[in-house]
């Protein structure tokens, strides 16, 4: 596949790179032109992102016969997306300077794109500091246990950042609606998740939950897309089939949760998710909101002096521990 123009911000950037200070500065122009190879490939993996969501849109235009229009200019969206990660990334380093604390709840209905800005947000990322907490479905160890429990193990450290995809709030959506837990056992959590969320806010946790919001016939198309699509299909658990069927008792146990769980130290934001590069760009810009950050100052990085030993001679490596070259 043809590599596709970066956008023009970093095109500035390759051009800068690309430009020794005098002519003798050869040998350095190879490696600045490595350098610019590699951040065009840095950036062609939201390109691959990208190239994903438009074969998924394709797939639900022809089994849905819906042709949504472009509802942002991809230049821009792209523009803004590379410059809201160079802003997580700072923000990154505040966090691990400060050694602050930090939770991100990602919550909505299935198909909502959730995973879609989780992607984005941690791409740049260093997964040492900012990682994701997917929890499957409890074991039956972990049934007997207090129902936080399982969580708690997952919070972070200072100088660290947990996403959650899915939560605790599993007990106020799937598992009320779908019979895994006793009315009882939901007005427990009800009265007990505000104490426990502002228990973690006077901790030191900084606490941010959101809520992804899609229409009934968007979630539609985007079931009938993971349908039809041979990479996708793993997504569409029996519990999401069921889901389509009981949108209304969904709908009606979302509404009581954000009423009951949206409190003055973690309050609920919704976000809207049916245009998806949207979302994306308004979630991370409101993340960004929610910490105030700082640059941090680093000393320049010098490189130390390559350290030769004249009596190392390197061992040669037998052919067959290769990967074959195929491409």
């Amino acid at each position: 596949m043809p590599r596709k123009a970066a956008p023009k911000p970093i095109q500035k950037v390759v051009r800068k790179i690309k430009k020794p200070a005098t002519a003798a500065a050869d040998d350095h122009l190879s490696v600045t032109q490595r350098i610019a190879a590699e951040m065009l490939d840095s950036f062609d993996e939201e390109l691959e992102l990208e190239i994903d969501d438009d074969r998924i849109d394709a797939l639900t235009n022809e089994f849905a016969d819906h042709s949504p229009a472009e509802t942002i200019d991809r230049r821009m969206y792209f523009k803004e997306l590379f410059r809201l990660q160079g802003e997580l990334v700072k923000l990154q380093s505040w966090v691990q300077h400060q050694r602050l604390k930090v939770v991100v709840i990602f919550e909505g209905r299935d198909s909502a794109g959730k995973g879609g800005v989780i992607k984005r947000i941690t791409q740049r990322l260093n997964p040492r500091i900012c990682r994701v907490a997917a929890l499957p479905a409890p074991s039956e160890r972990e049934r007997t246990q207090w129902y936080f429990q399982r969580y708690v193990s997952h919070l972070p450290a200072g100088g660290e950042i947990v996403l959650f995809d899915r939560s605790w709030y599993k007990r106020a959506g799937v598992e009320r609606v779908m019979g895994f837990c006793t009315e009882p056992e939901v007005e427990e959590f009800f009265r007990s998740v505000p104490e426990f969320e502002r228990m973690l806010v006077r901790s030191g946790i900084i606490l941010i939950k959101y809520w992804f919001s899609i229409t009934d016939d968007e979630q539609q198309l985007r079931f009938m897309m993971r349908i039809n699509d041979p990479l996708k299909q793993w997504k569409l658990s029996p519990m999401d089939v069921q889901s389509r069927a009981r949108w209304e008792n969904y709908t009606k146990a979302k509404e009581e949760m954000l009423e009951r769980t949206s409190i003055a130290e973690a309050p609920w934001h919704v976000v809207h998710a049916v245009d998806k590069k949207k979302a994306r760009l308004n979630c991370i810009a409101h993340l960004l909101e929610q910490i105030p950050y700082e640059q941090v100052p680093y000393d320049p990085v010098v490189l130390p002096p390559r350290i030769h030993h004249p009596d190392y001679h390197r061992t040669p490596i037998p052919d067959d521990m290769y990967v074959p070259d195929r491409y």
